[in-house]
């Protein structure tokens, strides 16, 4: 074999590695983490959670990915360790689905509709397919499907490429010497440990073994220490993954490491057992494509079905290994912010849904901080004081997690509405911040007042309470907005946040007046200009929240251009409901 037989070698192991990868990337996007979501709601009873791992593993193409979801969810708090072990089950007979498509390169027949059936023969169509689709077509949605298809023709071309340059090996003494020495259990476990764990996929170690397969010159005998290797070396990745991370999520990978460990010493022991009464003679003859995936699926759905009654006994050996120490409890809050963890950007499409559940917890927070902060007004309150601050601070916190996570996430291959979410919420999160900021200014007013012993008259505290009703609407109406993308009801904020604007020049007006009459006092003055200003700084935020979702949906991204569209006095929509708002916030008539 000469240098340019390496090359090529090496040249169709990147190509099917690169391919493996697209595949596995537009299956992702096209989930846009649907699939992620339903492992995490539907895992009730073990053999559910078995049959959800293996579909989605068989979808999504990797057992290692589907892995690190798990551990995700356990660290968070998503999933409980009893219900992730039938996933992680699941996951090694669903990445068994790869070998399958792979061993139908070894089909041959004169007939043509049978030779339709060669991934060989009908990935270049879907090359062509793919590619035209990716240039002309319009659609995220289409081009994400089309990565699919050029994602296997290329895994397709990387192994017959493969395949081609170690088909001379066949005839080098060597070589497959070398194959022979794979006989040893223990050497070809380490072989198929070290491969995978290198690669970081089960599935492309197993399509590489297969390719090599094509050559005659791997037995069977070789083959099958090399799959339980393999099948132990994909437990890398979760494994890595669980670093840092809390002892359920760790106890999560080490059921994954001992489900794979355990299971090949019973199935090995079993194989030789049977192999001193039965001579399985079959197992010095070449292995083909077809029968590597038949061993990869009988060693996972039989040590599913061994393992499975025994749920509780692996999840009791990886309590054991990783052991309850003085660990500090996590609180219902510090909960809600495990949910942004790290792994699940592995999964970009579940990873912005658990950014969208985040943000709109936020903004409930915000809302929260608001509503607390305008009772204290009327009815002031030390312990309601103390809980303005606690939750203004947990929105604080929200943003700074939530900014850096979106940051990270922005930096993956997103799909274009994807995209146009997540800057949606890197947009919208500073307003709904600043709004539990004027949450606290409001809240300090009321402090304020109450350690002076200060009232508003009544005519003021009528005409306030109309002005804090329309601000309460409007945020309530914003958080609708956001949580539900909702561009039509957006179109109802900017004409209230006009209306809140008329009112608070209106009181304005109204404390001039009284102030020269002599009816209120220079210092209420300053609190109620604190107060109305801060009101109306929330209005301009959520007016920020309901313009930014109507440009990202409608592509306008001029601020100022797309304002004076809306704004325009030409445009009766606008105008109509303006006259609704401004009948529905009246102020009562000035004595």
């Amino acid at each position: 074999m000469d240098f340019f037989s390496i090359l090529t070698l090496v040249g169709g192991l990147a190509l099917f590695l690169y391919g493996m990868s697209v595949m596995e990337e537009g299956l992702s996007k096209v989930s846009g983490g649907k699939l992620e979501r339903i492992l995490e709601n539907l895992t009730s009873s073990p053999l559910k959670a078995v049959l959800l791992g293996a579909g989605v593993t068989a979808v999504i193409q990797s057992s290692s990915a589907t892995t690190v979801m798990v551990v995700g969810f356990v660290n968070s708090g998503i999933m409980k360790l009893s219900q992730a072990v039938g996933v992680i089950m699941g996951a090694n007979i669903g990445t068994t689905a790869t070998s399958w498509i792979l061993s139908l390169s070894g089909i041959e027949s004169d007939n043509f509709f049978i030779q339709l059936l060669n991934p060989n023969s009908f990935s270049p169509i879907l090359a062509l397919i793919g590619v035209a689709i990716i240039m002309f077509a319009k659609s995220e949605k289409k081009k994400d499907i089309a990565m699919i298809m050029v994602g296997f023709a290329v895994l397709m071309f990387g192994m017959e490429t493969m395949s081609g340059a170690v088909e001379p090996l066949a005839e080098v003494p060597e070589f497959t010497s070398i194959l022979t020495r794979f006989s040893n259990p223990l050497l070809g476990m380490l072989a198929g440990l070290v491969l995978t764990a290198i690669i970081q996929s089960s599935s492309a170690s197993v399509g590489i073994l297969q390719a090599l397969c094509l050559t005659g010159a791997v037995p069977y005998s070789a083959a099958l220490p090399i799959i339980m290797g393999q099948n132990i070396g994909t437990c890398v990745t979760a494994l890595l993954s669980a670093i840092g991370a809390k002892k359920n999520a760790k106890r999560a990978a080490m059921v994954h490491l001992y489900f794979n460990i355990i299971g090949t010493i019973i199935f090995m022991s079993l194989y030789y057992l049977l192999h001193l009464f039965f001579d399985f003679s079959f197992m010095e003859q070449a292995a083909i494509p077809a029968g590597i995936a038949v061993i990869h699926s009988m060693f996972n759905v039989f040590t599913t079905l061994i393992l499975l009654p025994f749920s509780k006994g692996l999840e009791k050996l990886a309590t054991l290994t990783i052991r309850d120490k003085a660990e500090k409890e996590v609180s219902k809050e510090e909960q809600e912010f495990l949910t942004l963890d790290s792994r699940f950007l592995e999964q970009p499409g579940f990873a912005l849904e658990q950014s969208r559940h985040a943000s709109s917890r936020m903004a409930e927070e915000a809302k929260k901080c608001l509503e607390t902060a305008i009772g204290l007004m009327a009815d002031y309150d030390n312990e309601k004081t103390e809980e303005v601050e606690k939750i203004e601070q947990k929105v604080d916190r929200y943003e700074d997690e939530l900014g850096t996570y979106l940051v990270k996430l922005s930096r993956k291959n997103l799909s274009e509405a994807d995209s146009h979410l997540v800057s949606i919420m890197l947009h919208c999160i500073g307003d709904f911040e600043r709004i539990s900021d004027h949450g606290v200014n409001i809240m300090e007013a009321a402090r304020e007042m109450n350690s002076k012993k200060l009232n508003f008259s009544k005519d003021a505290r009528e005409e306030l309470g109309v002005l804090m009703n329309a601000v309460t609407e409007i945020v309530v109406r914003t958080c609708k907005v956001f949580e539900n993308q909702d561009a039509q009801l957006a179109r109802t904020i900017e004409p209230l946040e006009e209306v809140i604007d008329e009112l608070n020049q209106e009181l304005k007006t109204r404390h001039i007046n009284r102030l020269q009459e002599g009816q209120c006092t220079i210092e209420m003055g300053f609190i109620l200009s604190d107060v109305t200003t801060s009101l109306e700084r929330i209005a301009d935020h959520c007016s920020n929240v309901a313009v930014c979702i109507m440009q990202v949906q409608e592509d306008a991204y001029d601020t100022h251009s797309f304002l004076g569209q809306v704004r325009s006095g030409k445009n009766e929509e606008f105008e109509a409901m303006l006259e609704k708002e401004r009948s529905a916030y009246v102020l009562p008539k000035a004595m």
